[in-house]
């Protein structure tokens, strides 16, 4: 009997990458195919972002995208998931009738309904109601030994500029020994690379009767045998334990990489935002991470154009930048969204102006990220090798330490031979503003790990919120 297929794609962040490998997961137990080729997928899904204008913008064109596939391709049906629907799924439903099913944020388990031809077209339910667990079926979409997870679900911070909180809801962390378990069954897979996200990554543990903490949990997660490379997103600007800023510098496996989007630097902006600090925390916070953790990598995000915004205020938001000298930066312009804080406050900055600011201060950063990959040149870095690079099958691609998934730069290789999912020496030979080049040299050590890992499904994943474009060198 021929198996039914399946067709996914996921946009926006790697949380809802997590959330699409769980139905992906779901669909290969209920005996479907995935597919890489839409138009010969029976069913579609698209998991979608809603998060900002651009998101939405993005996640509405793919929906009408994969509708052409219900006319001139095999697709019997299309399934909507995630943000988007969970937000506007009554106006989606009347707008789109050739959607034939539904689901919000915490309805992923539905998706086996869905693939049973058991379910109503409109299943979205409370935010609140799921969260992924090591149980979970669960098919990586990663390359290169590298998996996401999902640590907490749902947000209970007030940013001004935010709907997470209406879209995911409260805070709901995983226990230690559920993410554990998850993490154990990874690397006995072959994964060598574990990132750990959630929304507010910070505050992990505060909600459950434990009372368990991030740095005890990254202890724990780092400690799992066969594990190499410990990466942690979305830290959230507040204070940091010792603790944890002792894990990042000196545990073997936790890499000294920081993710943590700080928004803004002048007081009143960051105030406006409802950030819950001024901003002589991020320069305190930013000089004690430096002189603590050698070899940091930095990376950060900041948002233009909020309501009120000065040109002195973002003039000193250039200055932040500028002492800081982040490794990576990400830059979004502000947009107003119908349940946020922010649209209702004055002094709205146009939109020219706020294109205008971003491009500025992308302008600036990338004077920063040049001469700090310049400093590369010579150096022998481990590199942990993805796969074919999407310019050119030829060319090998990988990532060092310093470089995560998907949203930052990667290292192209030459020279010697290497397997996807294995980590090798790299002299870094040219670099360009966002990736390098390097030689695999096999004198220096032994290949790490043998590609264990099976190629994964092409998953299609268009990440609205830090989407990587291949540069060639």
């Amino acid at each position: 009997m021929e198996k039914k297929t399946v067709h996914f794609v996921s946009l926006g962040c790697p949380k809802n990458r997590v959330d699409s490998e769980v139905m992906l997961g779901t669909a290969r137990d209920e005996g479907f195919e995935h597919v890489s080729d839409a138009s010969e997928a029976e069913i579609i899904v698209v998991n979608t972002c809603g998060f900002i204008d651009a998101a939405k913008k993005e996640s509405i064109d793919t929906i009408l995208e994969m509708m052409e596939h219900k006319s001139s391709g095999a697709c019997e049906k299309l399934v909507v998931t995630g943000c988007l629907s969970q937000r506007y799924s009554e106006e989606l439903a009347r707008d789109l009738p050739e959607v034939d099913h539904f689901l919000g944020s915490s309805d992923m388990p539905k998706i086996r309904h869905v693939l049973q031809n058991s379910a109503d077209r409109m299943l979205v339910g409370n935010p609140a109601d799921w969260v992924v667990s090591s149980s979970d079926p669960r098919t990586l979409s990663t390359r290169g030994a590298s998996a996401y997870v999902k640590i907490a679900e749902g947000c209970n911070r007030q940013c001004s500029f935010c709907v997470i909180p209406n879209l995911r809801g409260k805070q709901r962390s995983r226990t230690i020994e559920d993410i554990v378990r998850e993490v154990e069954a990874l690397v006995a897979k072959g994964v060598l690379e574990v990132n750990l996200v959630s929304q507010d990554t910070i505050a992990y543990g505060r909600d459950l009767d434990s009372r368990s903490t991030l740095t005890q949990l990254i202890q724990r997660v780092a400690d799992v045998p066969g594990l190499k490379w410990l990466r942690v997103f979305y830290l959230y600007p507040e204070t940091m334990q010792d603790g944890l800023i002792e894990l990042i510098a000196d545990h073997p496996v936790v890499v000294p990489y920081v993710d943590m989007p700080l928004q803004h630097a002048a007081d009143n902006m960051l105030r406006r935002m409802r950030r819950g600090h001024g901003g002589k925390r991020l320069y305190d916070l930013v000089e004690r991470m430096r002189n603590r953790i050698n070899g940091l990598t930095f990376r950060t995000a900041f948002i233009v154009g909020h309501p009120g915004e000065t040109e002195q205020e973002f003039k000193e938001l250039c200055d932040f930048v500028s002492w800081a000298e982040f490794d990576r930066v990400g830059v979004f312009r502000y947009s107003d969204e119908d349940e946020a804080h922010a649209n209702t406050l004055e002094g709205k900055v146009d939109k020219k102006t706020s294109y205008n600011r971003a491009r500025s201060l992308m302008a600036l950063q990338r004077k920063i990220s040049t001469r700090k990959n310049r400093s590369f040149k010579g150096k022998v870095l481990e590199v942990l090798v993805e796969g074919p690079s999407e310019e050119s099958e030829l060319v090998m691609m990988g990532r060092h330490r310093g470089q995560a998934p998907d949203i930052d730069g990667c290292v192209y290789l030459s020279g010697g031979e290497t397997q996807p999912g294995s980590i090798v020496q790299v002299r870094i030979s040219q670099s360009t503003d966002y990736d390098l080049l390097g030689d695999v040299d096999e004198d220096v050590a032994p290949i790490l790990g043998q590609g264990r890992i099976a190629s994964p499904p092409q998953l299609v994943n268009r990440a609205s919120d830090g989407r990587r474009v291949l540069r060639t060198v």
